[in-house]
């Protein structure tokens, strides 16, 4: 046996020499043509000409046409033969790069993801699927690039290194180091994604240790909000690279003088952009990049994602060739993405043709050198399947409205203080209001209840408080997206709506809902790990906005009361935060109880 064993495996070591002999083979040969290409001697496939053509290593503008061949930029002058495009007049600028991006944030499937953010010039996202991997495990990030392999977007990942985001989550199962290291060997996986348990990197537990340092990681993403000082001297020695989370310019700058990479934020919760752009008007673009994080998919139809970006730093003073690096060549950089980011001989031939450099709206936009999108639509390309064992996520345990009361005193409870438009919290101390000696929610005081039900095994355990900022009036509204654990997250005025909302949840699979006086007034389903949908982006929206109508009507003051929500429950943002085990102080990091 030992002896077959052996020859087994050195059968299958020849297969995978001759493989990769084979790929490096056809590599060779498409290399030469490109060469021949450049040089004149053959036809390219395809040439762009008349445009204003962006070079990213130096800022300028150049009047050269592009010639394009297997995917690839040949050269950059004059060509014969190939297909024509002409861009007279217009400006012709690498695909936009998305430095760091939840796929599953857009709520849609990743196909449809695809088609949401082509026409706005993206060709290349650097994602972290720490969403989907919460809820259905390693094997949810497999599917996920195997969904993604035949994509005109080109997805690469970064192996999540925090699921659950801390111990006091819950997620359906812990990725381990092994998940990770098993991620990493597949093709377009980077290295490790965001590191969010900065307290544990600091105090150098070895756990979080060994995941900084896993066979087959290129780099490691960053995610330190607040940190500075001695603190963020630890985590940045600990190897890690970059980091999303900064909020003010002060904190970025110093991050950035430390040698960390700045990927600057607009996601649809979190408006960062702005505060940290004087970054860049003050000390350029070097280690600096562009990421939208998590964008709900009314944002990304009506805004754009990177392109929104674009338009509105240029908007606030940034020079539209900075912006543009930004978009590009600094993402590239930034992940080590040697061929992407940069009009230039041999590097992918992603690149979109602008009408001007104010709007940053593509008219096209091609992929390896294939037109992908054109006249803000993306072109027909097929839709995945969606497999049965992705739609069974929802197993949460049914509550009662006493499982929800909270005995008080009348003394001061913790409440956590929403931001509008931001992630962060505040930790508050409110005197509650009481009935025969239990503290209730008080719409008129804007103190809502707050409870988090874990819903990937059936434990029945809640977590439950008190929160402020939705201004909610009357009724509850619930949602099975709740970072990064995603267990069932309610804010509510009554006990008997929330607990009509968990168990519309329970009905439908997973999705959001708003519920009012016992009676379900609108409803999200998504059924996919009970993050995604499964119909197109436009009737998402529709409903999306259904929604968030309803709240308002009940008195909700949030422009996107779903995505705040979402966020009160992850453990790893400051300064106050619930989850299924209870109220989390993130600065302590650790669980407090709701009497102050």
């Amino acid at each position: 046996m030992r002896v077959l064993e052996c020859l087994r495996n050195e059968m299958m070591a020849g297969l995978e020499r001759s493989a990769g002999k084979s790929k490096r083979g056809v590599e060779a040969n498409n290399r030469a043509r490109l060469i021949s290409v450049a040089r004149g001697d053959e036809a390219p496939d395809l040439v762009v000409e008349g445009a204003q053509v962006f070079a990213a290593f130096t800022r300028e503008w150049l009047e050269l046409d592009i010639a394009v061949a297997d995917g690839r930029v040949a050269g950059l002058g004059r060509f014969e033969g190939g297909e024509r495009v002409d861009a007279s007049g217009q400006y012709l600028v690498p695909g936009f790069i998305d430095a760091h991006v939840h796929l599953e944030s857009s709520m849609v499937t990743f196909d449809e993801f695809a088609r949401c953010v082509l026409p706005c010039g993206t060709t290349t996202v650097v994602a972290d699927p720490h969403e989907i991997a919460n809820v259905l495990g390693v094997d949810g990030i497999l599917w996920m690039l195997e969904v993604c392999e035949g994509l005109p977007l080109e997805v690469y990942v970064m192996a999540p290194s925090c699921v659950p985001a801390s111990a006091f989550e819950s997620p359906r199962a812990p990725l381990t180091v092994a998940d990770m290291e098993r991620i990493l060997e597949r093709d377009r996986a980077l290295g490790v994604g965001e590191m969010m348990n900065f307290p544990g990197v600091i105090a150098g537990e070895p756990a979080q240790l060994r995941k900084l340092a896993l066979r087959g990681a290129t780099h490691v993403d960053g995610h330190a909000p607040g940190v500075r000082g001695p603190r963020l001297d630890a985590y940045l020695a600990a190897g890690i690279q970059s980091d999303h989370e900064s909020t003010t310019y002060e904190e970025a700058l110093e991050k950035r003088r430390k040698g960390s990479w700045i990927f600057l934020r607009e996601a649809s919760n979190a408006h960062n952009l702005l505060d940290l752009l004087p970054l860049v008007l003050e000390h350029g673009t070097d280690l600096c990049a562009f990421c939208t994080d998590d964008r709900d998919p009314d944002d990304l139809l009506r805004e754009g994602g990177i392109n929104h970006m674009c338009r509105l730093a240029v908007e606030h003073g940034l020079a539209a060739e900075d912006a543009l690096v930004l978009a590009s060549i600094g993402a590239a950089r930034a992940h080590g993405l040697r061929e992407h980011g940069a009009i230039a001989p041999g590097y992918h031939a992603d690149f979109c043709v602008l009408p001007n450099l104010v709007e940053f709206r593509p008219s096209k936009v091609f992929k390896k050198g294939r037109l992908v999108a054109g006249d803000g639509q993306a072109l027909p390309f097929p839709r995945s399947a969606v497999p049965g064992w992705v739609r069974s996520s929802m197993n949460a345990a049914a509550i009662r409205p006493e499982e929800l009361a909270i005995r008080s005193d009348g003394d001061e409870v913790r409440v956590l203080g929403v931001i509008p438009g931001q992630i962060v919290t505040e930790s508050l101390a409110m005197i509650p209001t009481t009935e025969d000696g239990f503290a209730v929610a008080d719409p008129a005081r804007d103190l809502l209840k707050i409870c988090v039900i874990e819903r990937h095994r059936a434990t029945g355990r809640l977590g439950k408080g008190f929160v402020t900022g939705f201004g909610l009036k009357r009724g509850a509204f619930a949602s099975t997206i709740a970072h990064d654990a995603h267990n069932a997250v309610v804010v509510g005025c009554s006990d008997a709506d929330i607990v009509a909302c968990v168990e519309r949840l329970r009905g439908i699979g997973g999705g959001l809902v708003v519920v009012a006086d016992d009676q379900v007034l609108g409803e999200l389903p998504l059924p996919i790990a009970g993050l995604l949908s499964d119909r197109p982006a436009r009737e998402v929206v529709e409903r999306l906005d259904h929604l968030h109508a309803i709240v308002a009507d009940l008195g909700g003051k949030l422009e996107a009361p779903f995505m705040a929500q979402s966020f009160l429950a992850l453990s790893v943002i400051p300064a106050l935060k619930i989850t299924d085990r209870g109220l989390v102080d993130v600065e302590r990091f650790a669980l407090v109880p709701l009497q102050t």
